[in-house]
């Protein structure tokens, strides 16, 4: 029984897709963050499975290389944040890896949710520093897509936060 599942993965993963360019998807949503501090490590940070993180991404087009994401997630000290970026996917190896990168804001935001965001670290220095608690968040991962509507993804965070997502396509 439980040689089932993975050998299941592995033959749907094997089935002939587009490739990422031709995707009719212009619509994403990530989620299943996982995160790790390898630079500066802390224990105390919130991290592993723990960063809540969820964004919805939109392509500007069906052939673009550019999509506009907004989502929200817990930072390392645990306070909910938003998100607001641009992915740019840089490089399209084969019909289902491509490496991107993604260019952020995090922090506060007009909703009461987002208002502890500034509570700590990084968030609470600009704050005092601006006014508004954000930091830019600059990730480069390469994306393995299974077929046209699940990927998964790795790669690093500025400084050197390792990063892993799935994303559902549709």
């Amino acid at each position: 029984m439980p040689f089932r599942l993975p050998l299941f993965a592995l033959l749907f993963s094997l089935l002939p897709i587009k490739s990422y360019a031709e995707l009719n998807t212009l619509i994403s949503m990530n989620t299943g963050s996982f995160l790790f501090h390898l630079v500066p490590f802390d224990t105390e940070s919130n991290q592993y499975f723990d960063n809540q993180y969820f964004s919805l991404e939109r392509k500007f087009s069906e052939n673009s290389e550019y999509s506009l994401l907004a989502g929200t997630f817990l930072n390392s000290q645990a306070n909910r944040c938003f998100l607001l970026g641009v992915r740019k996917d840089w490089y399209q190896v084969n019909n289902r890896l491509v490496f991107k990168g993604v260019y952020s804001y995090a922090g506060e935001f007009f909703f009461d949710t987002f208002d502890d965001c500034g509570e700590g670290g990084i968030y609470r220095t600009s704050k005092e520093n601006t006014g508004v608690a954000f930091a830019p968040y600059i990730y480069h991962a390469a994306q393995y897509n299974f077929n046209e509507h699940i990927g998964v993804e790795a790669g690093f965070m500025l400084p050197l936060i390792l990063v892993m997502s799935v994303q559902w396509s549709f």
